[in-house]
């Protein structure tokens, strides 16, 4: 079999390997049958998982060894090598797990042990790390999107056997979001790669999940929700996950409502009709969102230009250089670029921009920022004005109340500031924390922000946060698309793009999480 394309690479491990070939602190990609698998060796004990993320299929001999953990090195997902279960998202599914031993000189892996996941084939697998804390009877969750899911995934995973109910406007929650302006906008992923989970899942899990239901207030002293169709629900933990909404283009610029925006399934739905029907595009916005639209849109085949009013696309975020970088990569596959131009007048056939310059797309997509969703916070008087402030354990100053996503301003330990992120990996891992500290664990959130941006096929890793620096500091050459950059203030490493550079990437994390206080 080891001649067929598809046939399973490295050594048979089920045949096992020399034990002093495999040192401490050492992994190796193998096979056991027809199955990927990596083996690893902590301190004197040897660990046998699934080598495959099971988040988009990245390669986890290729990632680094944390502990008695293994990461990814695509998205930064972390698996447990004792149980296979994902001790950090992006991944929500465990991995299968083998039996190892030594035999003589060898090491030899042998019975498979199946994840216990209603997807894969078994049932859950509670974590179940007692706290000796009172667990609350029932757990409402507002926002099915990132945080949300993580939530309510890692509730059941803990062994939390009380009522959670999950509460969404939008119809399709939950799903994958990031997909919605990369592969799947792009035509490359199919929709039913999108949802996080199957019906049934939530359904085993005990999880009810109440889609297309608007909540109208929080009532913090009486621990109580009013929805928007007047009915009422309890709750004795409340987790706000309610995320963002893009922002729009005022009606005096887009009287007719023209343009297209991209935040949920159906929006992304609506955009592919479109495009089906087209020939060309304008995206307003060079931002991550409104770059991968484009880069989606060209990939369609549609003539694709943007219009943003900065001078250099991600400048803000990435700096020059890498803001040169990615607007070449654009260029490359054909994409014009009209910068320090804004859209004046959007009419039914033509976009006029402010130096009267007149384009005639046939689709115009915004992608021009968001505004936080914390209306509810800001009503029950627990929100900061913006969005809403939380401890280091993700609590509001509301009892009982935990906030996580986008619109949690939390005290990170990195930049040893109050900040808050709008991404993805962020969200679902503060709603990991928060559902533990639910249940009394009282963790503090320590997670180094991490996104990834993919334009055709280069893709963006970015790890730390940083939103002032004095200087950039760039190692390697983003021209072959092999490059590090710095961003450094004093003496401190603030984050880490990399460009071809997944092993520094989460190396660049790991040194992060080191040098925090605390």
């Amino acid at each position: 079999m080891s001649d067929q394309p598809n046939a399973p690479a490295g050594p048979d491990l089920a045949a096992g390997i020399p034990a002093d070939s495999l040192e401490d602190g050492a992994m190796i990609g193998g096979h056991v049958g027809d199955d990927a698998v990596l083996l690893a060796r902590v301190g004197d004990e040897c660990f046998a998982i699934g080598a495959t993320c099971t988040h988009y299929g990245g390669p986890l001999a290729e990632g680094i060894l944390v502990g008695a953990t293994v990461r990814c090195p695509w998205h930064h997902a972390c698996f447990d090598l004792r149980t296979g279960n994902v001790e950090r998202t992006p991944a929500l599914r465990p991995v299968a797990r083998w039996k190892v031993e030594q035999r003589g000189d060898r090491i030899v892996v042998g019975e498979k042990i199946e994840p216990r996941d209603p997807e894969l084939g078994g049932s859950a697998a509670p974590i179940s790390r007692p706290t000796g804390a009172a667990k609350p009877s029932s757990i409402v969750i507002i926002g099915g999107g990132a945080a949300g899911s993580a939530a309510a995934d890692t509730l059941r995973r803990e062994g939390y056997d009380g009522a959670i109910t999950v509460l969404d406007g939008d119809r399709d929650a939950p799903y994958d979001r990031p997909n919605l302006s990369k592969d799947y906008l792009a035509g490359n992923a199919p929709e039913e790669w999108i949802p996080l989970r199957s019906p049934d899942a939530y359904r085993e899990r005990g999880i009810e999940l109440r889609r297309g239901v608007r909540v109208a207030s929080i009532d913090p002293t009486g621990k109580r929700l009013t929805l928007g169709d007047g009915g009422e629900l309890r709750w004795d933990a409340l987790l706000l996950a309610t995320g963002s909404q893009p922002t729009r283009l005022p009606a005096a610029v887009d009287p007719g409502g023209r343009v297209r925006y991209l935040r949920t399934l159906a929006d992304s739905r609506a955009i592919i009709e479109a495009a089906s029907r087209a020939k060309s595009a304008l995206v307003i916005g060079a931002n991550f969102i409104g770059l991968e639209v484009a880069a989606s849109l060209r990939a369609r085949g549609l003539e694709v230009e943007v219009i943003a009013p900065e001078q250099r696309p991600l400048e803000r975020v990435l700096g020059p250089e890498l803001g040169d970088f990615v607007r070449g990569i654009h260029e490359s596959h054909g994409v014009r670029f009209r910068l320090g131009r804004t859209a004046k007048a959007i009419g039914e056939r033509e976009v006029t921009l402010d130096d009267g310059t007149r384009l005639a797309p046939d689709i115009v997509v915004a992608g021009v920022g968001v505004r936080l969703d914390a209306e509810l916070a800001t009503k029950a008087g627990f929100g900061n004005g913006r969005g809403v402030d939380v401890d280091e354990q993700l609590r509001t100053s509301a009892p009982g109340i935990f906030a996580a996503g986008d619109i949690a301003f939390w005290p990170d330990p990195h930049t040893e500031e109050r900040i808050h992120v709008e991404h993805w990996v962020v969200a679902e891992r503060q709603g990991q924390t928060a559902a533990r500290n639910m249940l009394g664990a009282g963790e503090r959130f320590d997670a180094v922000p991490f996104f990834w941006s993919a334009h055709y096929d280069v893709t963006i890793s970015y790890v730390g946060h940083a939103e002032k620096w004095d200087r950039i500091e760039i190692e390697g050459d983003l021209k072959k698309q092999d490059a590090a950059a710095r961003y450094v203030r004093g003496d401190k490493v603030l984050a880490l793009a990399t460009v071809g550079r997944d092993g520094e990437s989460l190396e660049g994390e790991r040194a992060m999480e080191r040098s925090s206080p605390g």
